[in-house]
């Protein structure tokens, strides 16, 4: 049995078995679902997965408000997702090795106290949703802050930070963040093909890639 699939309720030294994620407690889960035993997620209730999610080992999801995984997406080991305003991760995106995702932030003003040993009169944590679109590839080590959101179908480069929206179909890098390129829409007919149960053969055209995409280091760096 491959380390990264759980053949019914056989159990795996890596992944949780069928049995033990229906039993984690999560607002859902559906069908594959492969959670590794080293990924900790907290405030399960507000957690919910799709379809053919991976979630890999040193994972933390610290779920203060919904947590919504689409179908197809993977999050790669050592990423951290957490706080208070949601995040949605749409069909079909991925997040590479330690990017972590905050919905919470402490002022740094220095017009209040700071961290959660402080009780909450005295701080001013700003929280907002972050959304993640489908097909968004997160490079590695990138960080996104409360608010920030990523459009359908754009890439973010290894070790960026992302404030604010982005918009759809773009290639996005660095600190502060810069439009580096377009990204091609060719993954929509795979996704296409591939959900109709088809092979790559079966397209008309082969797939071509856009010099535009060389423009970027670490795009899947996962």
């Amino acid at each position: 049995m491959s380390d990264l699939t759980v053949e019914g309720d056989q159990p795996s030294a890596n992944f949780l078995t069928p049995s033990e994620v229906a039993a984690l407690g999560l607002a859902s889960a559906g069908v594959d679902v492969l959670i590794s035993r080293d990924a900790r997620l907290y405030g399960v209730s507000r957690i919910s997965i799709g379809n053919h999610v991976r979630i890999d080992a040193f994972t933390v999801i610290s779920a203060g408000a919904p947590v919504i995984i689409g179908d197809y997406v993977h999050i790669a080991p050592f990423c951290s997702l957490s706080g208070k305003g949601g995040i949605i991760l749409e069909d079909f995106s991925g997040l590479s090795g330690r990017v972590s995702i905050y919905t919470s932030s402490d002022d740094y003003s220095g017009r209040t106290l700071t961290n959660p040993t402080v009780p909450e009169e005295f701080k001013a944590v700003k929280s907002a949703q972050v959304r993640i679109g489908s097909h968004v590839i997160i490079g590695a080590g990138a960080v996104l802050l409360p608010g920030a959101s990523v459009g359908e179908g754009s890439a973010v480069g290894a070790l960026t930070l992302v404030t604010t929206p982005l918009p759809a179909w773009k290639i996005f890098s660095g600190n502060p963040v810069r439009l580096v390129g377009k990204r091609q829409r060719d993954l929509l007919d795979l996704t296409d093909l591939f959900l109709a149960g088809g092979s790559r053969k079966d397209l008309d055209q082969p797939v071509t890639i856009s010099p535009r995409t060389d423009d970027i280091e670490g795009i899947h760096s996962v």
